[in-house]
Protein backbone atom coordinates (compact mmCIF):
# COMPACT_ATOMS: atom_id res chain seq x y z
CA UNK A 1 0.00 0.00 0.00
CA UNK A 2 1.20 3.52 -0.69
CA UNK A 3 1.15 6.39 1.79
CA UNK A 4 1.61 10.13 1.51
CA UNK A 5 3.96 11.29 4.25
CA UNK A 6 3.61 15.08 4.48
CA UNK A 7 6.21 17.27 6.18
CA UNK A 8 4.59 20.12 8.14
CA UNK A 9 6.45 23.28 9.15
CA UNK A 10 5.66 26.66 10.68
CA UNK A 11 8.90 28.53 10.06
CA UNK A 12 9.54 28.47 6.31
CA UNK A 13 13.22 27.84 7.03
CA UNK A 14 15.11 25.44 4.80
CA UNK A 15 16.64 22.37 6.39
CA UNK A 16 19.95 23.10 8.10
CA UNK A 17 22.95 21.20 6.63
CA UNK A 18 22.84 18.55 9.39
CA UNK A 19 19.10 18.09 8.85
CA UNK A 20 19.58 17.76 5.09
CA UNK A 21 22.25 15.12 5.69
CA UNK A 22 19.84 13.21 7.95
CA UNK A 23 17.07 13.52 5.33
CA UNK A 24 19.41 12.23 2.61
CA UNK A 25 20.37 9.26 4.81
CA UNK A 26 16.68 8.54 5.50
CA UNK A 27 15.97 8.70 1.74
CA UNK A 28 18.79 6.22 1.14
CA UNK A 29 17.32 3.80 3.74
CA UNK A 30 13.87 4.08 2.13
CA UNK A 31 15.38 3.22 -1.26
CA UNK A 32 17.53 0.38 0.07
CA UNK A 33 14.56 -1.21 1.86
CA UNK A 34 12.10 -0.92 -1.03
CA UNK A 35 9.88 1.77 0.55
CA UNK A 36 10.83 4.67 -1.77
CA UNK A 37 8.35 5.78 -4.43
CA UNK A 38 8.91 9.53 -4.74
CA UNK A 39 9.73 12.60 -2.63
CA UNK A 40 9.95 16.34 -3.04
CA UNK A 41 10.38 19.62 -1.26
CA UNK A 42 8.10 22.62 -1.80
CA UNK A 43 8.61 26.36 -1.81
CA UNK A 44 6.89 28.64 0.70
CA UNK A 45 3.08 28.99 0.44
CA UNK A 46 3.33 32.57 -0.82
CA UNK A 47 4.69 31.26 -4.12
CA UNK A 48 1.54 29.19 -4.75
CA UNK A 49 -1.15 29.88 -7.31
CA UNK A 50 -4.68 28.57 -6.79
CA UNK A 51 -6.51 27.51 -9.96
CA UNK A 52 -10.32 27.23 -9.88
CA UNK A 53 -11.97 26.16 -13.13
CA UNK A 54 -15.33 25.11 -11.69
CA UNK A 55 -17.16 27.98 -13.36
CA UNK A 56 -17.34 29.23 -16.91
CA UNK A 57 -13.79 30.57 -16.86
CA UNK A 58 -10.64 29.54 -14.98
CA UNK A 59 -9.67 31.85 -12.11
CA UNK A 60 -6.07 32.15 -10.97
CA UNK A 61 -5.32 33.53 -7.50
CA UNK A 62 -1.85 34.26 -6.13
CA UNK A 63 -1.03 32.87 -2.73
CA UNK A 64 -1.94 29.77 -0.78
CA UNK A 65 -5.30 28.00 -0.83
CA UNK A 66 -5.78 28.94 2.81
CA UNK A 67 -3.87 30.99 5.33
CA UNK A 68 -2.39 28.85 8.07
CA UNK A 69 0.40 29.00 10.62
CA UNK A 70 1.53 25.52 9.54
CA UNK A 71 2.01 24.42 5.95
CA UNK A 72 3.29 21.62 3.76
CA UNK A 73 7.01 21.96 2.99
CA UNK A 74 7.70 18.54 1.51
CA UNK A 75 6.54 14.98 1.22
CA UNK A 76 7.45 11.38 0.63
CA UNK A 77 5.33 8.80 -1.12
CA UNK A 78 6.26 5.48 0.40
CA UNK A 79 5.35 1.84 -0.08
CA UNK A 80 4.59 -0.02 3.17
CA UNK A 81 2.88 -3.31 4.00
CA UNK A 82 0.51 -1.63 6.46
CA UNK A 83 -0.14 1.49 8.53
CA UNK A 84 2.13 0.32 11.37
CA UNK A 85 5.11 0.13 9.01
CA UNK A 86 4.20 3.51 7.47
CA UNK A 87 3.99 5.13 10.92
CA UNK A 88 7.36 3.68 11.95
CA UNK A 89 8.93 5.07 8.78
CA UNK A 90 7.18 8.42 9.30
CA UNK A 91 8.61 8.62 12.83
CA UNK A 92 12.09 8.14 11.36
CA UNK A 93 11.38 10.84 8.75
CA UNK A 94 10.13 13.23 11.42
CA UNK A 95 13.35 12.73 13.39
CA UNK A 96 15.47 13.22 10.25
CA UNK A 97 13.86 16.49 9.17
CA UNK A 98 12.99 17.72 12.71
CA UNK A 99 9.43 18.53 11.70
CA UNK A 100 5.94 17.17 12.23
CA UNK A 101 4.69 14.54 9.82
CA UNK A 102 1.20 13.60 8.63
CA UNK A 103 0.58 10.12 7.20
CA UNK A 104 -2.33 9.37 4.86
CA UNK A 105 -2.97 6.24 2.80
CA UNK A 106 -3.82 6.45 -0.88
CA UNK A 107 -7.12 4.91 -1.92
Amino acid sequence: MQYLVSVIDDTGDLAAPEQQAAIDAFDDRLKANGHWVFAGGLTVPGSATVVDNRGEEAMFTDGPFLESKEFLVGFWIIEADDLDVALKLAAEGSKACDRKIEVRPFR
